[in-house]
């Protein structure tokens, strides 16, 4: 991509190097920065929603930002709020785009493109109506807020500091959807197609206290949440003397994908770097690497301490490369087996063809783009087990706090209407589940855990992560309320 050319260099280079993108994997919709779309679109194998981007453009989108809001003071340009009232029109209407777009951003984000993101919008969220509050940073950087028929949509707006100040960087950082209730959000989340779950609790001494909930014991396919239970025993041998998180040991076997499946065999690597890289990114070689390193006996002893109502679904854990060879169709055999066997024959099952279920067995073709036995090899646990493991880390997790944060799972703007915001989620084809852990202004903490199933399709990723957002929204006023 030619703009890509544009900027490498200097300090754009390694704020380029530091956002690669990973591929497909069993990872987890975390907050995607993009120019601009709803958050969550995250696999960049899977079909995109008409208008929205992919995520190699977005990031790029979002470089610009990094490399051309240089500082400057606070107020804004005339430039910069002349911009400012023009978004509001060409997201309502298509035309003029070369003269509002710089040639960078349009070389990344054409005019068609554009006009279907807008389109985008506005089925979502009605007409714009007008321009909203104008917050500077710097005369050329800043937040702009259009308000729409249902909804208030921010953006992260960026002009050149050069005549005549077009725009070159464009994100939407939240939106608010107008008269916003949790009967609202709980009756989109029934109506989606296939099984939901979800309960949002208050974290107390005394244990969870549930304020919403909705097939909150049932359990379901998670996706990567399972790397919860992961953290969680990293972070047990941690407080127990037994570990430190400058340990190092060597990256193990290889799975699909992420940024570390390119690393050398047996990189050195920290115990931190790995924990990192396992939640913020949901690297899967960073998972099955921890997995082995601690035990996998250890990490499932960990499934049944944290709470968990039903361990007998989803012990042992699998790593994510023996989930991936399982679901293959020549695995069919295997898959048959393990589905209708104990945790003990599963373990010696996984022991029997651990030459048959590696990264290697694997065409990624093959699960990315329709569910899989998503009811049989899969990481299962109910939104009330999330959130008594996710309670288990508040109270327990030290170091591993901070980790959960690298990635808050939602736009920045609405992550920063709590004091802490900790997540971990996890999706691939049929499957979605968001868990978040969070501290409000006002020092309580909440946990919501929801997850979405589909056996028979696609599930609606950027729409879910929407809905996820707004009931977070709506948990930060009613916090800020009490």
């Amino acid at each position: 991509m030619t703009m890509v050319g544009a900027v490498r260099s200097g300090r754009c280079q390694q704020n380029m190097n530091a956002r690669a993108v990973p591929g497909f994997r069993a990872g987890t919709p975390h907050a995607q920065l993009r120019a601009p779309a709803e958050a969550g679109a995250q696999h960049p194998t899977s079909p995109q929603p008409p208008g929205f981007l992919t995520r190699a453009t977005a990031q790029i989108l979002a470089l610009l930002i990094l490399c051309f809001a240089t500082p400057a003071s606070a107020a804004p340009s005339p430039t910069y709020q002349a911009r400012a009232q023009q978004l509001l029109d060409i997201l309502a209407t298509p035309g003029n785009e070369t003269e509002f777009f710089a040639p960078l951003f349009l070389d990344a984000v054409p005019v068609d493109r554009w006009r279907a993101i807008a389109a985008e919008l506005r089925a979502r969220h009605g007409k714009p109506v007008a321009l909203g509050a104008v917050r500077t940073e710097s005369a050329t950087a800043g937040q702009v807020e259009i308000r729409y028929e249902r909804a208030t949509v921010g953006f992260t707006l960026v002009v050149a500091p050069q005549p005549p100040g077009r725009v070159i960087g464009l994100q939407i950082v939240g939106a608010r959807t107008a008269d916003d209730n949790f009967d609202k959000v709980m009756a989109d989340l029934t109506a989606l197609p296939g099984q939901t779950a979800l309960s949002i609790a208050r974290l107390t001494n005394a244990g969870p206290q549930v304020i919403r909930s909705r097939n909150a014991t049932t359990q379901m396919a998670t996706g990567s949440s399972f790397k919860l239970y992961i953290l969680a025993e990293l972070a047990r041998t941690i407080a127990a003397g037994e570990r430190r998180w400058s340990d190092v040991i060597p990256l193990g076997p290889k799975s699909f994908s992420g940024r570390l499946m390119r690393w050398p065999d047996a990189a050195p690597m920290t115990l931190h770097s790995l924990a990192t890289a396992m939640i913020a990114e949901s690297d899967n070689s960073a998972a099955d690497t921890l997995l082995l390193a601690l035990g996998r006996d250890t990490v499932d002893a960990m499934v049944t301490a944290s709470g968990h109502a039903d361990p007998a679904s989803t012990l042992p854990l699998l790593t994510t490369a023996e989930a991936f060879a399982l679901k293959m169709p020549a695995a069919a055999d295997l898959r048959a087996r393990y589905a209708a066997a104990t945790p003990d024959a599963r373990r010696a099952l996984l022991r029997d063809a651990a030459a048959r279920l590696t990264a290697a067995s694997v065409d990624i073709g093959s699960v990315a783009e329709r569910p899989v036995a998503i009811d049989s090899i899969e990481w299962f646990a109910s939104p009330t087990d999330s959130i008594a493991l996710l309670d288990r880390l508040r109270s327990s997790g030290g170091d591993a706090l901070p980790i959960l944060a690298v990635n808050p799972g939602i736009a920045p703007a609405d992550a920063k209407r709590w004091r802490y915001l900790g997540y971990k989620g996890g999706s691939e084809p049929g499957v979605i589940a968001m868990n978040f852990l969070g501290e409000a202004q006002d020092g309580g903490w909440y946990a919501l855990s929801a997850s979405w199933n589909n056996p028979a399709a696609r599930v609606d990723e950027p729409g879910f992560v929407a809905l996820m957002t707004r009931a977070l929204n709506l948990l930060a006023q009613d916090a800020a309320a009490r």
